[in-house]
């Protein structure tokens, strides 16, 4: 019995492969570039974007489950047209579909949002992680899809690295004070993922951390958390940028609390025990 995990050599994908290799389980990973360093895995390079290749791989191997966590910020093939050659492949093989997608489907507001709102991007990334969710649905209704915020882990993590570029002046970065998310460890949203292959939920579920914060407060409690001097923190605003996406995206995961035994840690709790 394999697990199967796209997108295995990213910061999700190897927590995810980590925790199953953990557990006993055969895994096989796809990279894109490079193999990821997590030991255990049977790694094997794959381009989504290529629907025969996708389609060869799956079929070959004949996974019980199909873990997607490939996405590329500025790729809509990867992000959207991978995700359908991805479903499509998983639903021919009989293969159980956990697809990661995110918050980027909303367009912000002040209220939460709940696990099976419709997406209204505003922004292109926003826009494929929505065509991503519309081609699973279609493909394969038992899917489940995975709804969450911003990603935090240890130093090595990218949304932490841009916090500790933005305290110690390492390139153009700036965090904004009022972008609005829920943040989520790498830790907690791996081992929910793991948990919902092995559930029978189908459709989508917000699986985000409690605690509302915003790109400035995470910096500062990043700061806290490495010894670093919050003072020298760079701020902005999504206005003063000249950027369009979302402000405050507020992920209701009550669902995902209820329906599961992995407990999704606030980003403060997390941060202070890293």
């Amino acid at each position: 019995m394999t697990l199967l995990v796209v997108g295995a050599s990213g910061h999700l994908g190897s927590e995810v492969c980590r925790r199953a290799v953990a557990a006993g389980q055969r895994v096989v990973g796809t990279y894109h570039r490079a193999p990821g360093a997590v030991d255990g895995v049977d790694w094997r390079p794959l381009d989504v974007r290529e629907r025969a290749a996708v389609g060869a791989l799956v079929g070959t191997l004949r996974p019980r489950a199909v873990v997607n966590c490939a996405a590329r910020y500025t790729d809509w093939g990867i992000t959207a047209d991978g995700a359908a050659h991805v479903a499509f492949a998983a639903a021919e093989a009989g293969a159980r579909l956990v697809h990661l997608s995110s918050d980027a489907v909303h367009g912000g507001r002040p209220t939460s949002y709940l696990d099976d709102e419709s997406p209204t991007p505003v922004f292109p990334y926003g826009a494929a992680k929505a065509a991503a969710e519309t081609a699973v649905r279609l493909v394969d209704p038992a899917a489940v899809l995975v709804r969450t915020s911003v990603i935090i882990g240890d130093v090595a993590s990218r949304q932490v690295r841009l916090c500790l570029d933005a305290l110690t002046g390492q390139g153009d970065v700036a965090l904004f004070s009022d972008e609005i998310r829920c943040p989520v460890s790498v830790d907690d949203l791996a081992a929910a993922v793991l948990e919902l292959v092995e559930s029978d939920h189908a459709g989508s579920i917000n699986v985000a951390g409690p605690e509302m914060v915003s790109r400035e407060r995470l910096g500062l409690l990043v700061a806290r958390a490495y010894g670093l001097d919050p003072g020298r923190l760079r701020t902005s605003t999504i206005a003063a940028s000249g950027l369009v996406r979302p402000v405050e995206v507020r992920l209701d995961s009550s669902r995902a609390n209820t329906l599961l035994t992995t407990r999704l840690r606030g980003v403060s709790e997390f941060l202070s025990r890293s």
